[in-house]
């Protein structure tokens, strides 16, 4: 991107010395430092149950055994794959419809921003937590059709944000020149105004991640995907009924803490992309 025409330039340098972003960056690599050692740190099959339920932690079962015969430290990298993993489908497939469509209406403006704002309104007075639950309740789809349905309940807010800033976008000098040069609708949007609406994205795709694992540990915590299916959420579900044993500490603590670690993770980096790459807070922050 030409740096004249790049209304962050410089904030980059200023973001990494934001302890917030720093925070939420440092916790996010370690969980995916976590999850990419997961084949040589798990010593069990996170389905295996021919283990000696409520065993201790040892140096064969770091975390112990839970009361299925299943070894804790192995079941808890599962979920933290399989929570991530809905987070990151959800956010992505959210943060490219409100790409597609805040831009769509942005350009275009007319009959085609009436209709895509008003089904954003639309979508933005569904509570997709109830939607979700019916969802799981009565079809039992798998996580992967619930993540995309979150996706098209989703994507408004971010839609929302990109238009709003591409509608003053549109008429900088260089996308006027480009336009009077016989450049494409297409060309131009993918070519100008996608690229430097890019922190954007970045703040749309961590808010959507971190409401994603929310909601996938909150659906998994009230047995509404496969019971075979690992997640944070579902270890903290089985746990929570032997709290009053001494084993609450290695059993139900770590996937209350890896949870709450992941949440903050992408809390602090959408707050801290926000602060920095939203113009009305910008300007607040700067002053």
């Amino acid at each position: 991107m030409d740096a004249r025409f790049d209304p962050y330039a410089g904030l980059w340098r200023r973001l990494l010395a934001d302890p917030w972003f720093v925070i939420g960056a440092s916790l996010a690599a370690v969980l995916a430092l976590l999850l990419l050692l997961s084949p040589w740190l798990s010593l069990h099959d996170p389905h295996d149950m021919t283990h000696v339920p409520f065993a201790p932690p040892s140096a064969s079962h770091w975390l112990g055994v839970n009361d299925g015969g299943m070894d804790v430290f192995a079941e808890l990298l599962a979920g933290l794959r399989n929570t991530l993993a809905f987070g990151l489908i959800t956010g992505t497939a959210g943060l490219a419809l409100g790409i597609l469509f805040g831009l769509t209406s942005a350009w275009f403006r007319g009959w085609v921003d009436q209709v895509l704002m008003r089904v954003a309104d639309l979508l933005l007075a569904i509570p997709a937590v109830m939607i979700l639950i019916l969802l799981a309740a009565f079809y039992r789809p798998s996580p992967w059709v619930l993540a995309l349905v979150l996706a098209l309940l989703a994507w408004p807010t971010s839609a929302r944000l990109i238009r709003s800033q591409a509608l003053g976008l549109k008429n900088r000098p260089h996308i006027a020149a480009a336009r009077q040069m016989g450049g494409s609708s297409a060309y131009l949007i993918g070519r100008h105004m996608m690229p430097e609406l890019f922190p954007l994205y970045l703040i749309a795709f961590a808010a959507k991640v971190r409401m994603a694992v929310f909601m996938e540990a909150s659906l998994s915590f009230l047995g509404l995907f496969d019971p075979t299916r690992k997640s944070l959420g579902r270890t903290i579900s089985d746990a929570l009924p032997f709290y009053y044993l001494d084993i609450w500490w290695y059993w139900l603590l770590p996937p209350i803490l890896l949870l709450t670690l992941l949440i903050m993770a992408f809390t602090f980096l959408a707050v801290s992309l926000e602060r920095f790459f939203d113009p009305r807070l910008r300007a607040a922050w700067a002053g």
